[in-house]
Formats: structure tokens, sequence, C-alpha cells
């Protein structure tokens, strides 16, 4: 008999169209914008994966605006979000930290979204073979496909959609539509779908490690500082493991 769960799959397409559904006025334009965004993920684990094979590491002989050396690979990733998104039709203006400049689509192509990413945040770390992702967020400009470049600056509170994709021993993409719902999906390179693996995340509330950049630890306030050694260094009698 076959098992109904491993049958019906929640994939990242299906979890988007079901969310559509909740929102009767829903125009379906996120879920086309969603859709060029999974493709780019995709695009972008299929080169990291094979990136030693077809001579992609390496630098490419450029600086992006952070003054950071690009690597082969940013380059390349930064193309297919450009070209995936510009050809969804959803967005008229795009913030990529691999180009000086605001990406803005031709007007025939444009939609009522803004996004910004960084197609593949770590890169410097491919060539140790350390996990690197896509960063990305998506907001509503005010005037729509009539936007100027004036309207992309909003709150953090106006972003509509967000996540990130890691690419590591597993492609996982984490998203969120707000309301305080947080979803993971893991690429299952067979179907070439993303997969709902880790529904309703949670932060625990209190966890067992911690994780800051202690080489930064001479720019801390007091405060700052003692909290972190209270951590490393609890007192005898608190009973609590460093």
């Amino acid at each position: 008999m076959t098992d109904h769960h491993k049958t019906n799959l929640m994939t990242l397409t299906r979890y988007v169209l079901e969310e559509q559904r909740q929102h009767p006025d829903a125009t379906g334009d996120l879920t086309i914008a969603m859709n060029s965004v999974q493709v780019g993920c995709k695009f972008v684990e299929a080169c990291v994966r094979k990136a030693r094979l077809i001579n992609l590491v390496g630098l490419a002989g450029n600086t992006n605006v952070q003054g950071e050396d690009q690597k082969k690979l940013d380059v390349l990733s930064n193309e297919m979000f450009v070209n995936a998104l510009k050809a969804s039709g959803k967005f008229s203006f795009m913030v990529s930290e691999e180009v000086d400049d605001i990406v803005v689509v031709p007007e025939e192509l444009r939609g009522k979204y803004c996004i910004t990413f960084d197609p593949l945040d770590g890169s410097s770390n491919i060539d140790a073979g350390v996990n690197v992702g896509t960063i990305f967020g998506i907001w509503r400009l005010p005037s729509g496909p009539r936007a100027t470049v004036d309207e992309i600056l909003v709150p953090g509170s106006e972003i509509i959609a967000g996540g990130y994709c890691m690419y590591g021993s597993s492609c996982n993409l984490v998203l969120t539509f707000g309301g305080a719902r947080v979803e993971g999906f893991t690429l299952d390179p067979a179907l070439g779908e993303f997969i709902l693996t880790h529904p309703d995340i949670r932060i625990p509330p209190r966890g067992k490690i911690y994780s800051v950049n202690e080489g930064n630890s001479l720019y801390w306030d007091d405060a700052t500082r003692a909290y972190f050694d209270s951590v490393k260094f609890p007192p005898p009698d608190s009973g609590r493991k460093p």
C-alpha cells in the first residue's frame, strides 16, 4: 500500500499557492515573484555543487559594492537572479550586493515589487567547502509599476516576503511571509523541487550554544562583555555549565 505521507508532498510552489488561496484578494503576483526566486536558487545550487568541475572557483577580477573581491560564481549568480527576476514581470527595481547601482527593470516588464538580495553570500568560503547562501527580501512599492527610485527606501517592517537559501550538503530554503511563521524547505535533486521539511520553525526559549563574532569583542560595551563572560565562565555555585 502506498505511503500517503510520501506521495502527498508539500512543495514550495504548492505552499505558496495555498498561501495565496488564504487571501481572496490576492492577484498571484507574489506567487510568480517567488517562483522566480526559487528558479534562481536552483540554478545557483547547481553551480555551487559543480563549481570546481567547471572552473567557477576563483576571482573574476572585480569588486562589489562592499569592496570585496568578486568570485566568478558571484557574477554568474547575480546575472542569473537578475534575469530570472526581470523575466517574471513582477519587479520594478532590484538591489544587489554585486552591483553598484540599482537595477531598473525595463518599463514593459515592470511590476509592483522591489527586491534586495545577495545572490551568493559567503562566496569566499567556497574554496574551503564551507556553506554559502542567497539572502533576499521583497516589498511592495507604494506606486506599483509607476514607482520611482526614491520609493525603494522603506522600513524593514514593510517586507512582505524574505528568507535565505543555503547551499551545502543539502540545499535548504527558509522562508517567511510574516505572521510569525517561518517554514523550511529542502531541495529534492531527483524531483527538482523544494519540499517542506521543517514546518513552523521556532527558536527554543533557551539554547545550549551561542554564536557571536568574538573578533569584535574589543568594541563591545561593558554590558555585552559582562553577559558573554557570564555565559562562558559561570560561577561555580550556579549549577550552569560553560
